[in-house]
C-alpha cells in the first residue's frame, strides 16, 4: 500500500506511522527522516537544505521533493511506503502526484488522523522533560510523576521545552491550519481520503486505522 498520513501536531502521526508500517510491511518515511539522513551521508540535497536550515529559513519544496524521490525510489518501497510530514502543502501534493504516475503509480489512501484543537493543545503543553535524560517523558495529565517537577527514573529536574508553551503550540497549529490542512480538501476530492479519530489508547487508534484501511 501506498499512504499519506496527515493531521495536525500532536495527533499522534509519529507513534501511529510506525505501528501502521510495521502491520502492513512498508517503510515508514518521515520529512524529519530524509532530512537528517540526507545531510549526515553529505548529498547534494542535504548540503543544500543544511544551507537554508543554517540560515534560519525554510527549506525550498523542490529539495524536499527531491529528497522524497529518491527515499521513494529506494528497493524497501517497492511495495509501498507510508508518508508521515510529506507532503506538507498542495504544491507538494501535486508534485507527489506527478512523480507517482511517471513511475506508473498511484497512492492508495491518505488517512486524516482528527484530532480537536484543545486536545492537540493539552497534549503537547502537558509534556515535561527531564533535564538529564531526555528520553524521560511525562505529562501533568495523562503520565504525571510521583512528585511533581522530578523525574521518576533519575531524580532529575522535569521542564516544559519552549516548542511546548501554548502560545508556540497555537502558532505551529496555525501553520498546519493554512499550509497542511488544505491538503485533505485535495485528497477529499480524488476519494482517497479517509478519516479516524485520534482519540484514545495508542493501539485503539491504530486498529482504527488498520480497519478503515482495509475498507
Amino acid at each position: 500500500m501506498r499512504i499519506v498520513l496527515v493531521g495536525p501536531p500532536g495527533a499522534g502521526k509519529g507513534t501511529q506511522a510506525a505501528f501502521l508500517a510495521k502491520n502492513l510491511s512498508i517503510p515508514h518515511i518521515s520529512t524529519g527522516d530524509l532530512f537528517r539522513a540526507n545531510i549526515s551521508q553529505g548529498t547534494e540535497l542535504g548540503v543544500r537544505a543544511k544551507a537554508f536550515m543554517d540560515a534560519g529559513e525554510l527549506v525550498p519544496d523542490e529539495i524536499t521533493i527531491g529528497m522524497a524521490k529518491d527515499r521513494m525510489q529506494q528497493p524497501d518501497a517497492a511495495n509501498g511506503f507510508l508518508l508521515d510530514g510529506f507532503p506538507r502543502n498542495v504544491a507538494q501534493a501535486e508534485a507527489l502526484d506527478a512523480m507517482l504516475t511517471e513511475a506508473g503509480m498511484k497512492l492508495d489512501a491518505v488517512l486524516d488522523l482528527e484530532v480537536e484543537e484543545d486536545e492537540v493543545v493539552k497534549r503537547i503543553a502537558g509534556r515535561r522533560i527531564c533535564r538529564q535524560n531526555s528520553a524521560h517523558v511525562f505529562h501533568v495529565i495523562y503520565a504525571a510523576p510521583k512528585t511533581e517537577g522530578v523525574c521518576d527514573q533519575c531524580g532529575g529536574e522535569l521542564y516544559q521545552r519552549g516548542d511546548d508553551s501554548e502560545d508556540t503550540v497555537r502558532n505551529r497549529l496555525e501553520v498546519y491550519h493554512t499550509q497542511t490542512e488544505p491538503i485533505i480538501d485535495y485528497y477529499k476530492a480524488q476519494g482517497l481520503l479517509v478519516t479516524i479519530s485520534a482519540l484514545g489508547e495508542v493501539h485503539e487508534i491504530t486498529k482504527r486505522a488498520m480497519d478503515a484501511l482495509k475498507k
